[in-house]
C-alpha cells in the first residue's frame, strides 16, 4: 500500500526479507547462542535467594573491632543465639490482668521453643510501672531465614492481650527479622516497578507500539543472565550477596541496559536512510556508536570495581555484583539487541519507519536551540551554570547526621517501636549491651576495667568458650546517644591497657560507630580510584586529557549540587532522621561513572564531527543536535530507574535513589547540554589537546582529505 507519507512508504527496491542469505546466519546465531546462555542461567538465576546473606557481619567493615565481636560470638557456646525483648506495655501503667497474660504468654514461649536457660525468663518492670520487659534468648537456630521465621512464631503466639495493653518483640534478633523480611519482598516489587517505568518511558519515546518491547525484552533477559552469573560467583568464589547489592544490580542492569538501547537504536534509525539493508545500517550503527557503548560500560564497570578497595562489607561485596550486571547489559545490547532488530527489519519502527534514501524532516529543535545559545555566549552560559551547581552544593551544610540503626527504615517495623518503647520506660539506662570480647585468662581484669570505665553502669560476665569470654556491659547513656559514644571511646581506649587480654568492644552501637569510621576511610581510598580509572578510559576513547578533565570536572560538580539537594529535602521532606554513613561513596560511584556516560555520548560524536574537518563550534553544536534527543531518553530513563529505589521501605536505598535520580536529570539537561557544550566552545582546539586533532586543528588550513567520511544527514527531529 502506498502513502504520501515519506515515513510510511516502503523503500525502493528493497529487498523482500530484513536480511537475507548469509546476513540472516549472524543474527540467528546471536539469538541461539542467547537462547542457550539463558538455558543454563535461569534455573541458577532463581537460586540467588538462596545464597543472599543479610546478617549483620556482612554490612560491617571487614576489619573492625565490632566485626570481629560479631564472628566470635556466633563461635561461642550458644553462638546461635536469637536474642529477642518482650515488651508489654500499658500508658496509663500496667495492670494485673495484664501482668499475668505477660507471665503465661513468656511461659508459652518458653515451651514451645529452646531458651538458653531451658526456663521462662523474669519481667524487668519499668520504674514508672507501664512497661514490663521479658529478655528472650532462643537456640538452636542458626540459618537467618529459620531465625526469622522462630520471630514471626512468637509474635503470632503473642497477638491475644488485654484490650489496651500493647506487646511487642523487639532485640537485635528481631531487628534482623524484620530486615530480612524487608530484603525478601524488595527484589520481586523492584523488578516488577522497574520494568514498568522502563515501559512507559519507551512507548512515551519511540512511539511505536511495536519497537518498546525489543528493548525491553532484551533487558529483562540481561537480568536474568546478571543473577545466574551472580550465583555461579556465589558457588565458586563465596562473592558476598547482600538484599542491597541484589537491588542495586536489578536498577544498574535496567537503566544502562535501556541507556544503550536508546542510543544504539537512534543510530540505527540514522543509518537506515543511508542503507538499504538492515543488517548494514545495523553495521554501521555499531562501528559509529559501539565505542561510546564499550567507554560507557567501562567507566561503569571499573568504577564499581574500584569498591572492591572498600573496608565495608556490603561496600565489598556490590562492587562484582553491579559489574556483572552492566556487563551483561553491555553483551546483550550489543549482540541480542541487533540481531532481532535486523531480523525484524525496518517496520519494526512502524508508524514512524526510516525510509532508505529519505532526508529528516529539516526544522530547528530544542537541543539545536541550546546549543546555539551555549554557542553565542559560551562564558555567560558556563559561568552561570557553575554558580547554580555551588549554590545548590552547599545544602551539603544541611544534611542531617548519620543514621542510628532504628531510623533506617521508612516505616518503623515492630523491633524499632520495640526498642523506642523501652527507651522511654527505662530512661538513663542502656537497653543494650556493648559487648566486650577478651581472653579468658584476662577476662576479669577486664571485667574490673570495665566497671570502673566512666559511663559505664554495670558490667556482668558472659558466655566463654575457645579461649574468649564475653562481657556484657551496660552504659548510662541510651543507645548511640552522645552519652554512649563517649563510654565506646573510653572502654576502647582503657581496656586496650589490659595486657594480654585482646580485648575487642562490639555491639550494635560500636558497629555504627565502626560504620562512620570505616566510610570516611573508604572515601578517601575508593574515591581517587574511580576518578583516576574513568579518566584513563575518556583518554584512551577521546586520544586528549583536556576533554576527560572537563567531563570529570562536571560529574563532581553534578555530584555535589545533588548532594546538597538531599540536604535540602532529607529531613524537612522526608523526614529522615540521618543520612546513611555510606550514601557519599556509593553515591559518588554511581553518579561519576553513570553521568559520564553522557559525556561520553557527547564527546564521541563531537569527536566523529571533528574528524570530518568541522571546526570545534560547530562539532559541538551538531553533536549536541544529533545526540541530545537520546541523552535526553536516557537521562529520564536512568533517573526513573533510580527513582524506583524511593518506593522501598529502607532509608538508605530511598536516599540513593533520590541522589543519583537528581543528579542525572542535572547532568543530563544542564551540565551535558549548556555547561560541556559552552565549555567545548570556550576551550577549541585545546579541547582535543594533547591529541591528533589538536595537532591537525594547528596547523596550516587546507582541503579536507578527500578520503574522510561522507557528512551525514540532520538526525531527525523525533525522540528516541
Amino acid at each position: 500500500m502506498k502513502t504520501t507519507s515519506p515515513r510510511m512508504q516502503s523503500a525502493p527496491n528493497e529487498p523482500p526479507g530484513p536480511a537475507s542469505g548469509s546476513r540472516r546466519a549472524l543474527p540467528w546465531a546471536a539469538i541461539g547462542a542467547w537462547v542457550l546462555l539463558l538455558l543454563v542461567a535461569v534455573p541458577f538465576a532463581g537460586k540467588l535467594e538462596d545464597v543472599k546473606r543479610n546478617t549483620v557481619v556482612d554490612y560491617l567493615p571487614a576489619g573492625a573491632d565490632s566485626t570481629q565481636v560479631a564472628q566470635l560470638q556466633e563461635e561461642l557456646p550458644g553462638g546461635d543465639t536469637t536474642d529477642l525483648v518482650l515488651v508489654y506495655h500499658r500508658d496509663g501503667g500496667l495492670t494485673r490482668a495484664d501482668r499475668g497474660a505477660a507471665g503465661a504468654q513468656v511461659a508459652e514461649v518458653a515451651r514451645e521453643h529452646e531458651l538458653v536457660g531451658r526456663k521462662a525468663p523474669r519481667g524487668i518492670p519499668s520504674k514508672d510501672g507501664t512497661t514490663v520487659m521479658y529478655p528472650v534468648a532462643l537456640t538452636g537456630l542458626k540459618d537467618a531465614k529459620v531465625r526469622a521465621d522462630a520471630v514471626r512464631e512468637i509474635r503470632d503466639g503473642i497477638a491475644e492481650r488485654p484490650e489496651g495493653l500493647s506487646v511487642r518483640v523487639g532485640g537485635p534478633g528481631a531487628l534482623a527479622a524484620d530486615s530480612q523480611e524487608v530484603f525478601a519482598s524488595t527484589d520481586g516489587t523492584l523488578m516488577i516497578a522497574t520494568a514498568a517505568v522502563v515501559a512507559v518511558l519507551l512507548i512515551l519515546t519511540y512511539r511505536s507500539p511495536f519497537l518498546w518491547l525489543i528493548p525491553l525484552g532484551v533487558v529483562g533477559v540481561a537480568a536474568m543472565a546478571a543473577m545466574g552469573v551472580v550465583y555461579g560467583l556465589v558457588e565458586g568464589f563465596d562473592l558476598v550477596v547482600t538484599g542491597m547489592s541484589s537491588s542495586i544490580m536489578t536498577v544498574l542492569v535496567f537503566g544502562a541496559g535501556t541507556d544503550y538501547a536508546l542510543l544504539i537504536v537512534s543510530r540505527y534509525r540514522e543509518e537506515l536512510r543511508r542503507h538499504r539493508a538492515p543488517y548494514d545500517a545495523m553495521r554501521q550503527a555499531l562501528r559509529g556508536c559501539g565505542p561510546a557503548v564499550l567507554a560507557s560500560s567501562g567507566t561503569v564497570a571499573a568504577g564499581l570495581l574500584c569498591l572492591l578497595a572498600a573496608d565495608l562489607n556490603s561496600s565489598s561485596g556490590l562492587g562484582p555484583v553491579g559489574a556483572v550486571g552492566v556487563v551483561c547489559a553491555l553483551a546483550a545490547m550489543m549482540t541480542l539487541l541487533p540481531a532481532v532488530l535486523v531480523l525484524l527489519g525496518r517496520r519494526v519502527f512502524w508508524p514512524l519507519i526510516p525510509v532508505y534514501g529519505s532526508e529528516p524532516r529539516a526544522r530547528r529543535g530544542l537541543f539545536e536551540a541550546m546549543g546555539t545559545s551555549a554557542r553565542r555566549r559560551p562564558g555567560v552560559v558556563l559561568l552561570g551554570g557553575t554558580a547554580l551547581l555551588g549554590a545548590l552544593a552547599l545544602g551539603v551544610l544541611a544534611l542531617p547526621g548519620n543514621l542510628k540503626q532504628t531510623d533506617t527504615f521508612t516505616d518503623k517495623p515492630e523491633s524499632v517501636v520495640a526498642t523506642e518503647t523501652l527507651a522511654r520506660a527505662y530512661p538513663g539506662a542502656g537497653s543494650q549491651p556493648i559487648s566486650v570480647l577478651a581472653h579468658t585468662a584476662r577476662a576479669d581484669q577486664v571485667l574490673e576495667r570495665a566497671r570502673g570505665t566512666e559511663g559505664v553502669a554495670n558490667a556482668t560476665r558472659g558466655r566463654s568458650g575457645g579461649g574468649w569470654t564475653e562481657i556484657d556491659v551496660f552504659a548510662k547513656g541510651a543507645p548511640q546517644s552522645a552519652e554512649e559514644t563517649a563510654t565506646l571511646h573510653a572502654l576502647r581506649s582503657g581496656l586496650d591497657r589490659v595486657e594480654g587480654a585482646g580485648a575487642l568492644v562490639g555491639g550494635p552501637s560500636a558497629q555504627q560507630l565502626d560504620l562512620e569510621d570505616t566510610n570516611t576511610r573508604d572515601r578517601m581510598l575508593v574515591i581517587p580510584l574511580v576518578l583516576i580509572a574513568v579518566l584513563l578510559i575518556l583518554a584512551a576513547l577521546l586520544r586528549s586529557l583536556v576533554a576527560p578533565l572537563v567531563l570529570v570536572v562536571a560529574v563532581v560538580a553534578v555530584w555535589g549540587a545533588a548532594m546538597g539537594l538531599g540536604g535540602l529535602v532529607f529531613e524537612p521532606v522526608f523526614g529522615f532522621a540521618g543520612t546513611d554513613p555510606g550514601l557519599p561513596l556509593l553515591s559518588f560511584v554511581f553518579l561519576v561513572a553513570l553521568g559520564v556516560d553522557y559525556g561520553i555520548f557527547l564527546m564521541h560524536r563531537m569527536r566523529e564531527e571533528a574528524l570530518r574537518g568541522a571546526g570545534v563550534e560547530e562539532a559541538a553544536v551538531t553533536a549536541l543536535r544529533t545526540t541530545g534527543g537520546v541523552i535526553a531518553s536516557a537521562g529520564v530513563v536512568l533517573a526513573a530507574t533510580f527513582a524506583v529505589l524511593a518506593t522501598l521501605p529502607l532509608v538508605m536505598l530511598v536516599e540513593m535513589g533520590f541522589i543519583v535520580a537528581v543528579g542525572v536529570l542535572l547532568d543530563t539537561f544542564l551540565v551535558r547540554t549548556y555547561l560541556v557544550t559552552s565549555a567545548g566552545v570556550l576551550l577549541k582546539r585545546w579541547v582535543w589537546w594533547p591529541g591528533a586533532l589538536f595537532r591537525r586543528a594547528s596547523a596550516p588550513a587546507g582541503p579536507v582529505a578527500a578520503a574522510g567520511p561522507r557528512p551525514e544527514p540532520a538526525e531527525p527531529a523525533v525522540r528516541g
